[in-house]
């Protein structure tokens, strides 16, 4: 795929089109200088900016700063910086990092209504499939990235780390690779330079196979969806955002998953990993006076009446 084709193939798509602005996270790799530019390309200078943030964990983290900063002033984008302070102690430092950047990124496209638009390609979505997978199985982690989630935006998702690296050959942009995507200390990497490589050689269409099984799904996952939806949108007598336990109990033991998944999701305004497995253990509370279980997460079940609901905090 030739610059001007992934450019055709990204406007075609329609993530990044008016009239909404678009902030583009950009690090400084090829992805991310790929991503910038097409950007530009799609929309114009004028209604994009680029956030880059510089942690200082490395000793050459302000080169990448000023590979932004240079790229930026050539494209005519708009450029801020954080440099967030490392926290002290034990913790996760990539999940650390990866909060902060879409912090910073938020900070920027809330008051601009703008999207925020993300590097993240095709390897990308296989290494997320196959560590989620690995490390939470549930639904979720085989439905990978979508392409578009509430402000977030992947243009690149379709296209592989080679035709981004072609794109920013054949642009002249220049780009700067990050020495810690090839250390194995992270399990990402792992299953970059261990897991995949070792998955292509079983077959050559290994990771084509995994992207195709994650499309049909998330299709597929649009019709269950909508199942779910329609037990709890109030037409049934309740109010939305609630179940009778005897309605819940009479369901399809997946159906049933998924219906307690959503509503300890809903509460949390986030996923509850694992909140599906009490799904069995809901419907057998007692359906008079006043029942509550824990999901997880911080989120509860709570039977009153009869009539299911879940409740945070």
């Amino acid at each position: 795929m030739d610059a001007d084709e992934l450019l055709q193939r990204v406007v075609e798509e329609g993530l990044i089109a008016p009239p909404e602005p678009v902030v583009a996270m950009v690090s400084g790799g090829r992805d991310s200088v790929c991503l910038l530019d097409l950007a530009v390309r799609a929309r114009g200078p004028e209604a994009v900016a680029a956030v880059h943030v510089n942690y200082g964990l490395r000793d050459d983290a302000d080169a990448d700063e000023a590979l932004c900063r240079e790229l930026c002033g050539r494209l005519g984008v708009e450029l801020t910086v954080e440099r967030p302070r490392c926290p002290e102690g034990p913790g996760n430092l990539q999940a650390w990092a990866r909060d902060e950047r879409y912090a910073a990124a938020a900070r920027l496209a809330l008051p601009r209504g703008a999207v925020i638009a993300t590097g993240h390609t095709a390897d990308d979505q296989v290494e997320t499939i196959l560590y989620r997978l690995a490390s939470s199985p549930s639904r979720r982690a085989l439905l990978g990235m979508k392409p578009r989630d509430g402000r977030l935006r992947r243009p690149l998702l379709g296209a592989r780390r080679a035709d981004t690296t072609a794109y920013c050959e054949q642009r002249g942009l220049r780009w700067r690779d990050d020495p810690t995507n090839a250390e194995t200390t992270f399990a990402r990497n792992r299953i970059r330079h261990r897991l995949l490589p070792e998955l292509a050689r079983v077959h050559p269409a290994a990771a084509a196979n995994v992207l195709r099984t994650a499309e049909l799904l998330r299709d597929e996952a649009e019709v269950l969806d909508a199942l779910v939806a329609a037990e709890l949108d109030g037409s049934r007598g309740g109010r939305r955002g609630e179940i009778a336990l005897e309605r819940l109990a009479e369901l399809h033991p997946a159906l049933r998953r998924l219906v307690v998944q959503r509503l300890a999701d809903d509460a949390a305004g986030r996923p509850v990993p694992g909140a599906a497995r009490f799904a069995d253990q809901v419907a057998g509370l007692r359906r008079t006076g006043t029942a509550q279980l824990d999901l997880g997460g911080g989120v509860r079940a709570v039977v009153e009446g009869g009539v299911l609901h879940a409740e945070a905090g």
